[in-house]
């Protein structure tokens, strides 16, 4: 695994998101906690720059969320939720680079919902693949309240939304 002061001089320079090798999921409990909704999204891009500070940017296709029942899709799709037809990208926003801890690594990060922008401390393992590509892992919990979405009948939706990306580079 790439330490921090690896990617920082070793692996400097521009990095392009590589979306067949990478993954954007979401974890929410549901019916009060007795089940839990897996989705992903399919439809992403990206880019990054390593140097002396790290940046980048990660914009998602809202439409593209995939639970694997279509009726939910198109309902998380809705006002209700991602509100597609008027915040169609959900957006993540690298501002910074450091050390965790614990000695592994946290992006700030600004996550853009619905057009609602929150600051998201993200913990991350990196990792050089074989093939020189940079893998960046991470997982992080977030209040979907705080984003303006709601879609929550009866209380059967729980609050918290547990993302996780697996996300490949490559120089370019």
């Amino acid at each position: 695994m790439a330490t921090l002061s690896d990617i920082l001089t070793t692996h400097a320079g521009n990095w392009t998101l590589v979306p067949g090798r990478s993954r954007v999921s979401f974890q929410n409990k549901t019916l009060w906690g007795l089940s839990t909704v897996t989705g992903r999204f399919t439809e992403f891009t990206g880019e990054g720059t390593a140097a002396d500070e790290v940046s980048g940017r990660v914009v998602i296709a809202a439409a593209s969320v995939h639970t694997g029942i279509g009726k939910r899709d198109n309902h998380l799709r809705s006002a209700d939720f991602f509100d597609i037809e008027t915040h169609p990208d959900i957006t993540v926003q690298v501002t910074g680079l450091g050390a965790a801890d614990d000695g592994s690594a946290r992006l700030t990060t600004v996550l853009t919902i619905r057009g609602v922008s929150k600051t998201v401390d993200l913990p991350v393992t990196l990792q050089v693949l074989d093939d020189g590509a940079l893998q960046l892992s991470g997982r992080c919990e977030v209040q979907r309240g705080d984003f303006g979405v709601s879609g929550d009948l009866l209380g059967m939706v729980g609050p918290t939304t547990v993302l996780t990306g697996e996300l490949v580079f490559t120089r370019g």
